[in-house]
């Protein structure tokens, strides 16, 4: 099994996030401050309701959402017209973002009108919809899409003064899309971008931006139905993936194990109402195969999780989502593309009492990317947003 800890050096050896920044505001008095209170955190062996292990440091996570509560205002832009900006998608695969969007648009305890207290700005815009919107179908080109953001960039730098302070290092959008990564160059690299294709040889900066957990939502109105998952001894199946053979990982997977009788790995699964036949294996699967498409994510990542299922990431390049706070390594798996061939020994090799302990923590850990129709604490909503702030403070 690969090491995250070797993982997250490989990931971090080239890529470091400096702030070009002169803090004088009462607003960065105000960071600078909550940065060393986290920095300097009470250290706890744990805290109600949250289990340390799946923690990078529990001090810190949780010193820093506390201040967070009571510290943060972030001030949303007017600009821009629906569909692009101020609108969301609620369902599907880029599910993420419209839920933010939508959430962020309504809260009442972060969002200030008064754009001088604000610590955070944040650019409402829907990658999802400007693609729907604006890309000519079958044209291959992203050209307008990418023009379209720089335009609206420019127009905010323009005609507001809040960018120039900071060099829009205080500014934070979220996309889900794939093509997030490429609308969101320029000028606005400088933001911090929650992306779920949090790909670094893409430009995805780690200790910057932030990894957008992909969740695929099939309603709406009920995002949590039919969670959950039969315990390890109900479980027969060791390793399962069902997928459209997009890229170059999957067909290597299913070429390797299409065929293995202990695990269940398919092309495309025939689609039935409610995708029962999908979910049952993820149910009474030990470990769920999340390998990369045409890009970095995958919606198996979260789905593995509301399903009891430990993860198996297959996507090299790729940041995890809250990978500032998380312990990836604690219930995930990790196998480099170059290593699929070794994917059954190396499930083989994990103790029945480790993979016991891994199956826990995800049941521990799956709160964290809950979507519900009001936010509760350190549910996904609150996450993401943690994460945006814990990176900008400690980039100070």
């Amino acid at each position: 099994m690969m090491s995250f800890k070797r993982f997250v050096l490989r990931l971090t050896q080239s890529y470091v996030y400096e702030i070009p920044a002169k803090l004088s505001t009462k607003v960065d008095q105000q960071l600078l401050e909550a940065k060393s209170k986290i920095e300097n955190a009470v250290i706890i062996d744990n805290d109600a309701g949250l289990y340390a292990p799946i923690y990078r440091n529990i001090s810190k996570f949780t010193r820093s959402y506390e201040i967070m509560e009571k510290m943060l205002k972030v001030y949303i832009y007017k600009d821009g017209e629906k569909p692009i900006f101020h609108d969301w998608i609620l369902e599907g695969i880029y599910a993420s973002e419209g839920w933010f969007l939508n959430q962020m648009e309504e809260n009442k305890q972060f969002v200030t009108n008064d754009p001088n207290e604000a610590h955070l700005f944040y650019i409402p815009f829907s990658s999802r919809l400007l693609q729907l919107t604006l890309y000519v179908p079958h044209s291959h080109s992203r050209d307008n899409l990418i023009q379209f953001m720089k335009n609206h960039t420019e127009m905010l730098i323009t005609k507001y003064p809040f960018w120039n302070r900071t060099d829009g290092s205080d500014h934070f959008l979220a996309g889900c899309h794939d093509w997030a990564i490429a609308e969101t160059r320029g000028r606005l690299l400088n933001t911090i971008r929650a992306l779920c294709n949090a790909d670094i040889q893409a430009g995805f900066s780690i200790g910057k931006d932030v990894s957008l957990p992909t969740t695929y939502v099939r309603s709406a109105k009920n995002p949590l139905n039919d969670i959950g998952g039969e315990p390890p001894s109900k479980r027969p199946i060791l390793a399962f993936f069902a997928g459209y053979m997009h890229g170059y990982v999957r067909p290597v997977l299913l070429n390797y194990w299409g065929n293995d009788t202990d695990m269940r790995i398919f092309g495309r699964m025939p689609h039935v109402k409610g995708n029962k036949n999908y979910i049952n294996h993820m149910k009474t699967s030990k470990f769920c195969i999340c390998a990369r498409g045409f890009a970095v994510h995958s919606p198996r990542v979260v789905e593995s999780l509301f399903y009891n299922c430990v993860p198996v990431i297959i996507s090299d390049n790729y940041v995890p989502p809250f990978f500032e706070v998380l312990n990836w390594e604690a219930f995930a798996v990790f196998i480099p593309e170059k290593d699929i061939s070794s994917l059954k020994n190396v499930l083989l090799s994990i103790s029945d009492d480790k993979y016991f302990e891994m199956y826990e923590r995800v049941k521990k850990l799956r709160e964290h990317f809950f979507w519900h129709l009001e936010p509760v604490k350190y549910d996904l909503f609150h996450m993401i947003l943690h994460s945006v702030w814990y990176n900008r403070v400690l980039s100070i």
